[in-house]
C-alpha cells in the first residue's frame, strides 16, 4: 500500500515548501527520541516523508508515481536509516555530505544541533549570575514624593585580589591540556539510535582554551567571593506598592567568568492611616456636622502636601465627593503630571440629643413642615 506523505506531516497536498518545512520541524521536535515525547518509529516516518515531498523534484515523481517511492524507501540510492542518521548528525556539527548523495540535511542537521551541539569552534556561552531580589519598605509619602534608600546584600561578587580571572596577580596562563586550548571537548553520546559524537563546552578551562599556572589564594581559582555590598537606591515619586527597580549588572557574580545578574529592590509601601491610594489619586474622607453640612462652612483638609482649606457650600449631603486638582501622587516618570485628592464628605447625624437639641430640631422639623404645605423647602431642601 502507498503511503501518503502528505498525511504523514499533517498537511494538504497542495502546501507550500515554507509550509512542508514547518510542519517537519514541528513534528521532528516532537518525535525526537530522545525527548520524554519521542518515538523512533514515528521520527523515521516524518523525515522519509519529508525527504520527499521537501525536494521539489522527488515530490513531482511521487506525486505522479507515488509507489515508486515506497519501494526505494522513501530515501533512495539504498541508503538506510542509520547512514541517513549518521550522516544528518555529521551536518549538524559542520561536517561533509555523502559524495554524490543528493539530500537536503539542512533541516534535520539544525533540529540535530537543538538536541547534540553543532558547529565548529569554542561552544563557550558566557555565564549569566542569578538575579537578587530585595525588599524595602516605604512609608506613604517617601512613595508619593520619592526618596533614596540605603540597603545592603551579601552576594557573590568578582574576588578582589585577582580581579575575577581566577590567577593569582602575576601567574602565566598555559594551554588546556584536556581541550588543547580549543575550549571545547568531543563526547561519545549513546542513545537508541547508536554512538553519537558532539561538542562541549570544556569542563577543565570552561570554554576559554587556557588556564592559570596558579590558581589565585583568595578564591581558589573561581573568580568569585562572597561579599556585603552597599547600594544608595534612588526610588522615584510615584513608585507603587509592589513594584520592582532594576540595577542591571549588580546581582550574583558567575564562577568562572561571566556577566553578573541584575538586582531587583521591591518597594513595600506602608498603608496609612490618613490617606488612600487609587492609581494616582488619593482618597481621604471627611466628617462634617449636621449643621455644619446644611449652613456650610470652610474646613481644614490634610493632604500629602499639608493642610489646605475647604469650602463646604450649604446643603452638602452626605457622599458628596470634592475633587483637590494636583493634589495626588506624581506619575511615574513625569515630573509635572499628578494625580487629584478626591475628598468624600460624611454627614454625622447626632445620636444623643439634650432636651435643648431635642427642642431645637423640633422647631425646624416644625418650619420644614410648614414650608413644604406652603410649596417650599427649609434651606431648599
Amino acid at each position: 500500500m502507498s503511503k501518503d506523505y502528505y498525511k504523514t506531516l499533517g498537511i494538504e497536498k497542495g502546501a507550500s515548501h515554507d509550509e512542508i518545512k514547518k510542519a517537519f520541524r514541528k513534528l521532528a521536535h516532537q518525535y525526537h527520541p530522545d525527548k520524554a515525547s519521542g518515538d523512533e518509529a514515528k521520527f523515521k516516518e516524518i523525515n522519509e516523508a519529508y525527504q520527499v515531498v521537501g525536494n521539489a523534484e522527488k515530490r513531482k515523481q511521487y506525486d505522479q508515481y507515488g509507489a515508486d517511492f515506497e519501494q526505494q524507501g522513501g530515501f533512495g540510492g539504498g541508503m538506510n536509516w542509520n547512514d541517513y542518521m549518521r550522516q544528518a548528525r555529521q551536518q549538524s556539527q559542520g561536517g561533509g555530505g555523502f559524495s554524490g548523495a543528493n539530500f537536503d540535511f539542512g533541516d534535520i542537521g539544525d533540529i540535530f544541533s537543538d538536541f547534540f551541539g553543532g558547529g565548529g569552534g569554542s561552544s563557550r556561552r558566557q555565564t549569566t549570575g542569578s538575579d537578587i531580589e530585595v525588599k524595602v519598605d516605604l512609608d506613604f509619602k517617601q512613595a508619593v514624593f520619592g526618596s533614596e534608600q540605603e540597603i545592603e546584600v551579601y552576594k557573590t561578587a568578582a574576588c578582589a585580589h585577582c580581579h575575577g580571572d581566577g590567577a593569582e596577580p602575576g601567574s602565566k596562563t598555559k594551554q588546556c591540556a584536556t581541550c588543547g586550548g580549543h575550549g571545547v571537548v568531543e563526547q561519545i553520546q549513546r542513545t537508541i539510535l547508536g554512538a553519537m559524537r558532539s561538542r562541549a563546552t570544556c569542563p577543565e578551562c570552561r570554554g576559554t582554551g587556557s588556564l592559570p599556572e596558579k590558581k589565585c589564594n583568595e578564591c581558589t581559582g573561581t573568580g568569585v567571593k562572597k561579599k556585603t555590598a552597599k547600594f544608595s537606591v534612588k526610588i522615584p515619586a510615584g513608585i507603587d506598592d509592589n513594584q520592582m527597580i532594576r540595577l542591571d549588572g549588580e546581582g550574583e557574580m558567575p564562577a568562572y567568568g561571566g556577566r553578573a545578574g541584575d538586582l531587583y529592590v521591591r518597594v513595600r509601601v506602608k498603608p496609612s492611616k490618613e490617606f488612600t491610594r487609587k492609581q494616582y489619586d488619593i482618597l481621604t474622607e471627611l466628617e462634617v456636622s449636621f449643621a455644619q453640612a446644611a449652613l456650610g462652612t470652610h474646613v481644614d483638609v490634610d493632604t500629602v502636601d499639608g493642610k489646605i482649606e475647604l469650602k463646604i457650600p450649604a446643603g452638602t449631603q452626605s457622599g458628596k465627593i470634592f475633587r483637590l486638582r494636583d493634589k495626588g501622587v506624581p506619575h511615574l516618570g513625569s515630573s509635572s503630571d499628578r494625580g487629584d485628592q478626591l475628598v468624600t464628605v460624611t454627614v454625622i447625624t447626632p445620636t444623643k440629643l439634650s432636651k435643648k437639641d431635642k427642642k431645637l430640631f423640633q422647631d425646624l422639623a416644625a418650619l420644614h413642615a410648614e414650608s413644604v404645605d406652603a410649596g417650599g423647602g427649609l434651606f431648599g431642601f
